[in-house]
């Protein structure tokens, strides 16, 4: 949540409307799963209510399997 607020505060953006993540294979983390932490960590700060989508790695030889990367953060225009 930290990086996506460093987005937001970056583009002087009213909200965020959608966030794109990607998780490595190894990265013990389900689609679900990472829907809960975000959907709490969000809650009441600028990204609550965006759109989530995860993109899920199968290939445990990735170099970042392990990861949890932040793929992109669309955002609408503050004031």
């Amino acid at each position: 949540m930290r990086k996506i607020a460093e987005v937001a505060a970056r583009e002087n953006a009213g909200r965020v409307t959608a966030v794109r993540v990607w998780l490595g294979a190894l990265s013990h983390m389900s689609a679900q799963h990472f829907r809960e932490h975000f959907d709490n960590a969000a809650a009441g700060g600028i990204a609550e209510g965006a759109r989530l989508r995860t993109d899920i790695s199968t290939d445990i030889e990735h170099p970042d399997a392990q990861r949890v990367i932040l793929v992109s953060v669309d955002v609408e225009p503050g004031r």
